[in-house]
């Protein structure tokens, strides 16, 4: 089968100088490809950890995820986000109005950020109801159709509204034209899932088991979790030419301070930090120091990563297979190296790996400046 993969070239060497010029920035084009409809997956492997593993170094190895207790050395540390994906797909009424909502963000003063479609039928002030026991406020307006919310109720009583009004916003290249089925209210949850609030899920760690996690730990692989909510802007698609142009929404993320003195003990020790998925890397490097170090983190992060970033914390990176011209792309690209992701792409598609959020995966071993 002759592959579909089309790269666009890499025309300007100055685009991956650590430095470039605003002016010079990588074009969309850059990081396109094609991708052929079957190659989309629409169910999870099962079990979770039988999906393939590309592992992508100097050369490429065909693997599956429960090798991962034999590719990792002892010392070495997972780092997980342990967000929960929270049913944020949302259908409000707001006089005879239908206004669709779909939660993005909480804030830290207790309200939500979200993206409204209808959204110009949305006025501040306006009240919008969810359902008999749930409301909501609209506090502000974006430009761009977001709002933010102050719902009517806050602690258990909101979440336990939520669950009975909201549906999972899964991504719409998961082919659901019912909706959301009952299986994948587990499925499209990781087994680290413990802090509610995110919109969509941390994809890499889908792919483990609590086997596959006592497998690692009885080779001396350690893990520790992070939290980064995932918010409804990891589905927007990148609208300038200029990628360096484009704005990140923000994303709330923890590290507490014993989790960072872990993985400043590991990196001190030899040990390698591997982030499991591209939300723990960019959470990860968010709190980096320049010598190498990590502090503890609370609060938003919107880095956005592109070929030049210099990583700091980061050895190994497990993540799936990304969507072209998506900021995801453009962060493997970065991490492995534009070269190596083009021919690792290549690869994929040929011998049949399956692509997004219930795909396979990825270990990427991070390229040397």
């Amino acid at each position: 089968m002759a592959t579909l993969l089309k790269l666009a070239p890499i025309l300007n060497p100055e685009r991956l100088d650590p430095s470039p010029s605003p002016l010079h920035g990588p074009s969309l084009a850059d990081f396109d490809f094609t991708l052929p409809p079957e190659s989309i997956a629409h169910h999870p492997a099962r079990p979770r950890d039988s999906a393939k593993l590309l592992a992508v170094g100097d050369k490429l190895h065909d693997l599956h995820v429960r090798d991962l207790a034999t590719l990792l050395r002892p010392g070495d540390l997972l780092v997980a986000n342990d967000t929960k994906v929270i049913p944020g797909q949302l259908s409000a009424r707001r006089g005879d109005a239908r206004i669709g909502i779909t939660l993005d963000q909480p804030r830290a003063d207790g309200s939500w950020h979200a993206l409204a479609r209808n959204a110009r039928r949305v006025k501040v002030g306006d009240e919008l109801i969810f359902s008999a026991a749930l409301t909501a406020q609209v506090l502000t307006r974006d430009a761009d159709g977001g709002v933010v919310l102050r719902f009517n109720l806050d602690h258990e009583d909101f979440w336990t509204a939520l669950h009975h009004a909201g549906a999972l916003a899964l991504p719409p290249y998961i082919d659901r034209p019912n909706g959301p089925t009952e299986a994948d209210q587990s499925d499209y949850q990781t087994v680290f899932a413990t802090h509610q609030g995110a919109v969509a899920a941390p994809t890499a760690g889908l792919h483990f088991t609590p086997h596959l996690l006592t497998m690692l730990a009885a080779n001396g692989v350690g893990h520790a979790k992070i939290t980064l909510h995932v918010g409804a802007g990891t589905f927007l698609p990148v609208r300038t030419d200029d990628v360096s142009a484009h704005k990140m929404h923000a994303e709330r993320g923890l590290i507490t301070t014993a989790t960072a003195r872990q993985i400043n003990a590991t990196k001190a020790c030899g040990g390698r930090i591997i982030a499991v998925g591209t939300t723990s890397l960019r959470l990860l490097e968010s709190a980096a120091q320049p010598d190498g170090t990590i502090t503890p983190f609370d609060g938003d992060t919107s880095l956005f990563i592109l070929p030049g970033h210099k990583f700091q914390i980061v050895d190994l990176l497990m993540t799936n297979f990304h969507l072209p011209k998506s900021t995801l792309f453009m962060l493997v690209s970065a991490f492995a190296g534009v070269e190596r992701m083009r021919a690792a792409y290549d690869h994929a598609i040929r011998h049949g790996y399956r692509f997004y959020s219930y795909g396979d995966s990825s270990l990427l071993e991070r390229a040397q400046p």
